[in-house]
């Protein structure tokens, strides 16, 4: 439930109560206190980012900074630096060679899902894309409401 659900249902809670009973001489006022919860999209990243941990499956969100060149040793990746929070870049290693490239600007805002490798400069996406064989959990790029995988 989000944070602005929970206020609306609170304040709609407490109406109804004061609306129920007619106050009497000794009535205190309703206090209502609400704990506002941090966006926890990016905490799976944020969790392998502080436990060093790597191979691990999450989603998360961010702005892409910078577009790099093209990894074309191999199997080819599109390459591209997204800020997840204040502390936190990832540097993505998208596969080309299975999925289309994304059409990105610097600026963008992105959803992804994939594989995390934790490096100390924040770590490495990739399996953003589907798993041919069925061996792996299929990845996505998410730009303007079109999937890339």
């Amino acid at each position: 439930m989000s944070v602005i659900t929970r206020l609306l249902f609170a304040l709609f809670l407490a109406l109804a109560l004061g609306a129920c009973k007619q106050p009497d001489g000794n009535a205190q006022p309703l206090e209502i206190s609400v704990t506002a919860t941090t966006d926890t999209i990016n905490s799976a990243v944020e969790q392998a980012f502080s436990a060093k941990r790597s191979d691990v499956q999450v989603s998360g969100k961010g702005t892409v900074i910078k577009l790099l060149a093209d990894d074309n040793k191999g199997s080819r990746h599109q390459k591209f630096l997204v800020k997840i929070n204040a502390k936190q870049t990832l540097l993505f290693a998208h596969n080309i060679d299975l999925a289309p490239r994304v059409p990105l600007q610097i600026g963008d805002e992105i959803t992804f899902n994939g594989e995390y490798v934790y490096n100390p400069k924040g770590g490495v996406m990739h399996w953003t894309h589907h798993a041919p064989q069925g061996d792996h959990e299929a990845g996505w790029v998410m730009l303007n409401g079109q999937k890339y995988q």
